[in-house]
């Protein structure tokens, strides 16, 4: 177990996400594909898409994004209720997006949508299910693919096989939590119940600040350094997410420059840079 993070450094990430956690900050984030829709189920479908294609080269993520909700339009919950299976697999014949095939895509986003008219949707279904959220979303997954028809593929991870779930992660803190990045619609699942997101920068941020000595991107490491920022903030543990992970997203910023500001902060308060990275 990581020791207990620094008090100091709660000063300093609070300076960071008043700084950081703005829509200005956003680009290049698949995040930004959740802006377009104000319906609850129009921005889940965005959610699930734009979460499920969150692996690889950041522009080909946004390109692939933009792909597949730009085929159903501006009200994407209602497209995907009228489709036929073999229409939006035909529609997505064309499309990949490294291991992704458009036929996985289409079958999972006709089960969405079938879950979506049985349940309410995802936030809906894992509030009426009993267990950690953790347990709740293996039950999603389960449910999904077989409404899909498909064995699992590497687009919806599984819980309890150990994986971070990065990308479920994502999505439940873009839908759960609530300000001025993050759009919200689940908030009744309880921010104070997420994981981080744990990425290649969000590790390494961790590590920087000593909330973990662990080199694996797998859950129990997830755990451990939610369980640190849950130290600081146990009602919200994502609260930084989006703004420490701006320094390994943003040309403008770096992992080390975090370091260095983390450190200004905790010895001179916080300071505002710049929206255009030039300030701090």
């Amino acid at each position: 177990m990581a020791p207990l993070p620094d008090p100091r450094l709660a000063e300093a990430l609070e300076g960071l996400y008043d700084c950081y956690n703005n829509r200005c900050w956003v680009h290049p984030d698949p995040l930004e594909y959740l802006y377009r829709y104000d319906r609850l189920e129009d921005r889940e479908v965005a959610a699930l898409v734009a979460s499920m294609l969150a692996y690889g080269r950041v522009g080909q993520i946004l390109k692939s994004v933009s792909a597949v909700l730009d085929h159903l339009g501006g009200a994407p919950a209602r497209a995907l209720r009228h489709l036929y299976p073999e229409e939006l697999e035909c529609m997505l014949a064309g499309f990949s997006h490294r291991f992704a095939t458009g036929f996985e895509v289409a079958r999972i986003l006709k089960a969405y949508s079938c879950l979506q008219t049985a349940e309410g949707g995802i936030g809906s279904y894992l509030r009426s299910l009993r267990g950690s959220l953790l347990e709740r979303l293996d039950v999603l997954v389960g449910r999904i693919y077989d409404l899909a028809g498909i064995p699992p593929v590497h687009l919806l991870a599984i819980p309890s096989r150990g994986s971070a779930c990065k990308r479920h992660m994502l999505m439940l803190r873009w839908m759960v939590r609530c300000d001025r990045v993050d759009p919200g619609g689940w908030q009744y699942l309880g921010r104070e119940n997420l994981l981080v997101p744990l990425d290649t920068h969000m590790l390494r941020a961790a590590r920087l600040m000593g909330l973990t000595s662990r080199v694996s991107s797998c859950l129990r490491t997830a755990r451990e350094i939610t369980d640190g920022f849950a130290e600081l903030r146990p009602d919200d543990p994502v609260r930084y997410d989006f703004a420490l992970t701006r320094f390994g997203i943003r040309p403008e910023l770096s992992m080390d420059g975090l370091l260095a500001e983390i450190g200004r902060r905790c010895r001179r308060g916080s300071e505002c840079p710049a929206a255009d990275g030039t300030g701090g």
